[in-house]
């Protein structure tokens, strides 16, 4: 009897571990419908909210592309793609990967560059000729072909976090991930929780981790109202485009309870 009811226990356990699996997998959804940019909204620096300018946000076959084709030079048009959404504990993941060449007159740390902002204030807040959002950055960078560059780094456009114990002031921290040469997909994620702890993640690897993001007083767009040291728990989140084409697909999201 005492054996019947330990293998009836195991199997009772082997039953709730799928149920659990499954449930954990069915919490991931699709953010980005593949066909256009409903349910997220474009910022540019120098024009008005959801003024697409030159078409630089675009949908097609199934992906979500930064394409400057349009373009005849770059004048600073850094642009933001906002998921109307504010969430605090999360997962997000997605493929993204850099192609052809970056615009005549792009900034030369911007070539293949771009990045999810996390923790992001409202687009609707963003000044008209404010070129990146007050948030925290996990940074995709792509190879040249010869150089090591690290991507899924760490960059702080009016924040600072705490890594090791220490409050981090510089702008941006190199990740310890390899580099990835060429116009090849490659997956990324992050885990945020709150004003806690987030890490970023590539191709299944946590490359790096911080604490407590939070306001930097020092860097900020006139009129920000957040004091220094704020801690930021929640925010938008937002694609960029910052002189270089670069496309993202499978966009999805998990939000953690």
């Amino acid at each position: 009897m005492k054996k019947l009811l330990i293998i009836w226990a195991a199997i009772a356990l082997t039953t709730i571990s799928c149920s659990v699996k499954d449930q954990v997998e069915e919490q991931w959804q699709s953010i980005f419908n593949g066909k256009n940019l409903d349910g997220w909204t474009v910022k540019i620096a120098g024009y008005p909210l959801n003024e697409n300018f030159n078409n630089t946000f675009r949908v097609e076959d199934g992906v979500l592309k930064v394409s400057y084709d349009n373009y005849e030079k770059f004048n600073g048009e850094f642009g933001h793609i906002f998921y109307n959404e504010k969430l605090s504990k999360y997962k997000l993941r997605l493929k993204y990967r850099f192609t052809g060449e970056q615009v005549p007159e792009g900034p030369g740390w911007a070539y293949r560059n771009s990045g999810i902002m996390l923790h992001c204030q409202s687009p609707e807040s963003m000044l008209q000729d404010q070129n990146f959002p007050v948030s925290i950055e996990a940074q995709f960078l792509g190879g040249d072909g010869v150089t090591e560059r690290s991507t899924l780094n760490l960059c702080t456009p009016g924040t600072n976090v705490i890594m090791n114990d220490e409050l981090i002031t510089r702008h941006c921290t190199n990740s310890s991930s390899k580099t990835y040469h060429g116009d090849i997909w490659v997956s990324a994620e992050v885990i945020v929780y709150a004003d806690s702890i987030i890490h970023h993640i590539v191709d299944g690897d946590t490359v790096i981790t911080y604490h407590r993001p939070q306001i930097d007083g020092n860097d900020l767009p006139e009129g920000f109202l957040l004091p220094a040291g704020t801690l930021l728990d929640a925010g938008y989140i937002s694609l960029q485009a910052e002189s270089h084409p670069v496309e993202f697909k499978d966009i999805e999201l998990w939000k953690i309870k």
